[in-house]
């Protein structure tokens, strides 16, 4: 392993963090998460053996402490509602813009999120890796799939995606 955690997360932290916000809407939990991630790919970067590239690596322990996070949570009785503050939040909206401009991004982009964490876990993770600019056949490699069954999944998951925004 010609990495160490430092490198890894230094170029892969912000993918990490993608990953963390797809499952988790609340900010504290997103962060919990992007923790448990990190702990993880921490531990298992002495496992690496380079048979698929330190990316798809890291996103298959990244998803698969996902998954188990998510079960963990949906077992917990939940004690505390989300903070409207953290879907007002504007750390995903450039500044560039109007405010119109901007608000209407923000609005988008939690529609978005909303509708891809209202997905099964299995589409979810599947969409969120091709998000992520990885093929067919890296995603199959993190999710344990066959290449086509990658592609039925992310076409239903993204028809169903579509389904939940509203049409302009």
């Amino acid at each position: 392993m010609g990495q160490g955690f430092e490198d890894v997360f230094a170029q892969y932290g912000a993918l990490l963090s993608r990953v963390a916000n797809s499952y988790e809407a609340c900010e504290a939990m997103q962060q919990e998460l992007l923790q448990e991630i990190a702990i993880a790919v921490w531990q298992g970067l002495s496992r690496f053996k380079g048979d698929s590239s330190v990316k798809t690596y890291i996103l298959k322990i990244a998803h698969n402490r996902a998954v188990t996070h998510v079960a963990r949570q949906v077992k917990r009785v939940d004690t505390h509602q989300y903070d409207e503050d953290e879907i007002g939040s504007d750390r995903f909206v450039s500044h560039a813009h109007s405010p119109e401009e901007v608000s209407s991004q923000r609005q988008s982009l939690e529609r978005l999120l909303h509708a891809v964490r209202a997905l099964p876990l299995q589409p979810r993770q599947v969409l969120t890796l091709s998000l992520e600019g990885l093929s067919y056949d890296e995603i199959a490699d993190v999710c344990g799939l066959t290449k086509n069954h990658v592609g039925v999944i992310l076409k239903r998951a993204k028809q169903s995606v579509m389904q939940e925004q509203p049409h302009v």
